[in-house]
């Protein structure tokens, strides 16, 4: 008897109809956020290596975490987090380096549907402000490459994501950004590895997409 009673408790818990993002709800939501580079780079044109190309920028993936205010039942004020991103740095098919960065990002996004709706597609835009840090040259080609350092990048963002409404606390998502970051590579370069050094600024534009799938929880 008490087992019917509580397969029929969860099955009416499953039937009832789950309420959507409303004013006032706080969400926050945690899972895979992957940093795919669309990058780009002025040619790193050397004295004694000649034309080594654009910088190439590998993807990461890692904890990512974003935290939404509903203003209205379609108006939302979004926070992208995640823990430090980390990419590898290459010319000429050749790692040089590892760098590390933070992209803070707040967005004002319009969630579509009703605060009835369990599926409520959404679009943001907002600024991002990319924090590089613990830049390390991996390979200094001979003694050539030293003294490595990015500078913080200030940028707009756009966003499409999906929430999918589980019950009245619990939902899905997966959502998508474009981040427009742009750094200046700064570093020495000692032509042959000997003699004094030379400083060099690569302007590098980064523009990754940002996908990530995660689990939500509404307060």
């Amino acid at each position: 008897m008490k087992l019917r009673l509580l397969s029929a408790a969860l099955l009416a818990a499953c039937a009832l109809p789950a309420l959507a993002h409303q004013a006032g709800d706080i969400i926050v939501r945690a899972g895979s956020a992957t940093v795919a580079p669309d990058e780009s780079s002025q040619n790193v044109v050397t004295p004694d290596l000649d034309d080594l190309g654009q910088f190439s920028v590998g993807n990461n993936t890692q904890l990512g975490l974003n935290f939404t205010y509903m203003a209205t039942d379609n108006i939302g004020i979004e926070l992208l987090a995640a823990t430090p991103f980390s990419h590898d740095v290459s010319v000429a098919d050749i790692e040089i380096a590892k760098v590390k960065h933070l992209p803070p990002t707040l967005m004002a996004q319009y969630y579509f549907g009703d605060s009835g709706s369990q599926l409520r597609p959404y679009i943001g835009a907002g600024l991002n402000v990319t924090i590089f840090f613990d830049e390390k040259i991996t390979n200094d080609v001979d003694g050539r490459l030293s003294n490595l350092d990015l500078d913080t990048s200030v940028g707009w963002a756009a966003q499409a994501g999906l929430d999918y409404q589980l019950n009245d606390t619990w939902l899905l998502n997966a959502s998508v950004w474009y981040i427009d970051i742009g750094t200046d590579v700064n570093f020495d370069y000692t032509p042959n590895g000997i003699g004094g050094s030379v400083p060099v600024t690569i302007k590098t534009d980064i523009d990754p997409w940002v996908y990530m799938l995660s689990v939500g929880y509404k307060f």
